[in-house]
Order: C-alpha cells, then sequence, then structure tokens
C-alpha cells in the first residue's frame, strides 16, 4: 500500500551474542500521520517507504559502522527488485512467517543469497515445508515465549543438518539465557539484556564508587578543588573522561590536558552529564557494546531534545533534568541494586527522583513515551505524545537527531 505521511518512526531492538556484544538492531519501521497520528505496521509498508527512510535518515545512524540491521520483510518486499539497493554487506532480511512457502520465494531467496545478502527466518516453528529454504537461510529466529522449553529442544534437532545460527527471541531472565546457550544458541535478544534481575546489596565497583560521589558533588555544587580530588583518586575516571573531551563527539576544539582544564573549560553542567555517561562505562560491561549504555544514551538525548522542542514548557532546567533523567533510567540495572536505593545515595530533584521511581509528573511522563518508543508501542505513544504536549513530527525529527548524536558518542569509547 501507499503510505502518504512523510514521518517513519524506527524502533531499535538490539541482537547480542554469546557475550552480550551487541551484533546489530532489529529495525521496527512504522510510518506515521502527523494529523492523525496513525501507525501502519512495518508489515504492510511499502519498500518504497522503508527505502525512503534509509536513504534520508541513513542506515549508519541508526545503527552505526559496525553493526547488521535486521529488518522484516513481507512477501511483496521481499520480491521487489528494490530490496536489491539496500546494502548488503549491512543488512540480514527477516522473513517474516506469514510467508508462503513456495517455488518463486525459495528461487527468490537463492538469488538473494547468490548476492549476498543474508537471510534469517522470523518466529520459527519447525515443518518440512521449509527445508528447500535452508540452504539459503543463515539465522534462525525462535520465540521463546510462543513455545515450551521442551517443544524447542526437540525443534532444533533435525536443524542441525544446516549450518544455521539460533538466535533466541524474547530472552526475558538469565535462566533462559543460559538455557538457550546450552542448547546451541548463538544470538539473543530481549528486555533481559536491558533489565536485568535486581540482586540487592551488590557492592559497586571503586571507578563506579567515583563516579558516583562525582555526580552527587556535581549536584551539591562542591568546590572545584574536591572534584579534582576525585579525579585524582580514579586514573580510570581520569582517562575516560579525558578521551570523552578530547573527542569529536564533542566538538572540543582545544586539546584537554589536565583534570582541572577540563572541570573548567567544560564546567560543572557537562560534568555531570559525562558522569552519567562514564557511569555505564565501568564493570562488567563495559564498552561502547554494553546495551544499556546504548539505551540510557538514547533515552537521554531523546528527552532532551523534546524537551527543547516544547515539552514541559521547554526550559533549559527541564532539558538538563531530562537528559540526567534519561541516563539515570536504567542505573538500577546496571549496579543491580533496587533504584531506590541508588537515588537515596544521589542529591536528585524531585522531578527527577519522581520521575525514575514511579514514572509521575511530566517528567515520567517524557520517560513513559520514550520507553513505548522503543518497544515499539505505538498505541500507548499516540496517548503520551498528547500529554506532553507534542506532536508525531517533532518527535520523528528529534528520534533522528538524538540517534545520530548517540553514534557519535559511541564512536568516541
Amino acid at each position: 500500500m501507499v503510505v502518504n505521511s512523510e514521518e517513519i518512526f524506527i524502533g531499535r531492538q538490539p541482537i547480542l551474542d554469546r557475550n552480550s556484544n551487541i551484533l546489530g538492531f532489529e529495525l521496527l519501521f512504522r510510518s506515521g500521520d502527523s494529523s492523525e497520528a496513525n501507525i501502519i505496521d512495518v508489515a504492510q509498508a511499502s519498500i518504497g517507504v522503508i527505502m525512503k527512510t534509509l536513504s534520508e535518515f541513513g542506515l549508519k545512524e541508526i545503527v552505526g559502522n559496525k553493526h547488521q540491521a535486521f529488518f522484516n520483510v513481507n512477501t511483496d518486499i521481499l520480491m521487489s527488485d528494490m530490496i536489491e539497493l539496500l546494502p548488503k554487506d549491512q543488512v540480514v532480511l527477516e522473513l517474516l512467517e506469514t510467508i508462503e512457502i513456495d517455488n518463486a520465494v525459495v528461487n527468490r531467496c537463492r538469488e538473494l543469497k547468490r548476492m549476498g545478502f543474508r537471510l534469517a527466518l522470523d518466529d520459527f516453528v519447525y515443518s518440512p515445508t521449509y527445508e528447500p529454504l535452508f540452504e539459503s537461510i543463515d539465522i534462525i529466529k525462535v520465540d521463546l515465549l510462543e513455545m515450551s522449553p521442551e517443544s524447542i529442544e526437540d525443534m532444533i534437532i533435525p536443524l542441525k543438518r544446516w549450518p544455521l545460527t539460533l538466535l533466541a527471541e524474547k530472552v526475558e531472565d538469565s535462566y533462559q539465557f543460559d538455557r538457550t546457550q546450552a542448547l546451541g544458541f548463538e544470538l539473543f535478544q530481549g528486555y533481559y539484556f536491558a533489565r536485568p534481575s535486581i540482586i540487592s546489596g551488590k557492592s559497586l565497583d571503586p571507578s563506579s564508587l567515583s563516579v558516583m560521589k562525582l555526580m552527587d558533588q556535581v549536584l551539591c555544587d562542591a568546590e572545584l578543588g574536591e572534584i579534582e580530588d576525585t579525579f585524582r583518586e580514579s586514573p580510570s575516571l581520569s582517562y575516560n573522561l579525558l578521551r570523552l573531551v578530547n573527542s569529536v563527539a564533542l566538538g572540543m576544539r582545544a586539546k584537554i590536558e589536565s583534570i582541572r582544564h577540563a572541570i573548567v573549560l567544560l564546567g560543572r553542567e557537562q560534568i555531570n552529564r559525562w558522569a552519567q555517561v562514564l557511569l555505564f562505562t565501568h564493570g562488567e560491561s563495559s564498552s561502547a557494546q554494553n546495551p544499556l549504555l546504548q539505551t540510557v544514551v538514547m533515552r537521554g538525548r531523546l528527552m532532551e531534545l523534546l524537551i527543547e522542542k516544547g515539552a514541559m514548557g521547554g526550559t533549559k532546567r527541564n532539558a538538563d533534568f531530562a537528559f540526567m533523567c534519561g541516563i539515570l533510567s536504567l542505573i538500577d540495572a546496571l549496579l543491580l541494586r533496587p533504584m531506590d536505593e541508588v537515588i537515596s545515595e544521589l542529591s536528585l530533584a524531585e522531578p527527577v527522583c519522581e520521575a525514575l521511581l514511579s514514572r509521575e509528573g511530566d517528567l515520567g511522563q517524557l520517560l513513559s513515551l520514550i520507553e513505548k518508543l522503543e518497544q515499539c508501542d505505538y498505541k500507548s505513544i499516540e496517548r503520551l505524545i498528547l500529554r506532553c504536549d507534542l506532536d508525531l513530527s517533532q518527535l520523528y525529527a528529534a528520534e533522528q537527531e538524538a540517534a545520530a548524536w548517540t553514534k557519535n558518542l559511541m564512536e568516541a569509547f
């Protein structure tokens, strides 16, 4: 069908390997009518809309230079010649389960495979009718919520005859993650990787403690010397800060050669912001591959941009609150501690605390909007966007800008 709207919203869901490194993102495209807030499902969107999105938005701006882009295709998209214009070295085509497997589909998949495309079967349930496709398929995606563990185990036995990579979808907890690894799954996707189980009382490593201390000092307007001492107590914190502020991501023209120089030049506001980001570069997942880091950086910048576009009155103070709220929205998952315990250790403004603890207040509504965008829950987006005094065109523009900003920042790590 033809989609009249010029606006495309893109949901990103990370796909990880056994070491929890990000391999790529599943991209969920939705077209929005800015006047009616009508969201069209990707299975009904034409390949022309997707191509327009990729050409104007830029695939590398969405997933970065090193990650794969997974996106769903129905029969019409699969058979379209336009699909051959996609960058085959960075794209995985997910065949929807609604595609009827016939000779035309089998031959088309062979053709795309010869061209260099990688193909996946989405929401796979084994049937002999799929076997003619297996010579062309690279990845099998299995929805863990749609099948019992026993059924999954039985299903994958006949698949071992082919060199297929198994991807577990909707991984909800550590048990599912461990079990699917034991069964031979190599790739994983699900909310478990954005919200690990909270284990009360886990101690912080020294680097994380230093970052928390730094954030609290800035919030409490501590003396410059106290802030500098905190950096001096943590060489890794100092190194990371200097590396960030010297990067092109910050747009700094002069190189920063000392901690005091960095503090003075950046100012307390920027120090606080980068401390929030740095908190996600310590611990077990200590790089830009950390899906938590990718998520919160995107959240923080997107919330800030939406404030600048008019949400919550559009004030500078509220924009600062929004950035902080987005960055800290998964701090409980990072530190494996309840959110209320973490919040009690920081001198956060009341609107930020209210949003983080209960999603209440204007800031809480905005955070909820971003979370629904990540989940591609567009019915909720229609409701929340009105409460935030925004429209779809503003959300669309902010999403593009935040994605580009996040990509640039990730390249600094």
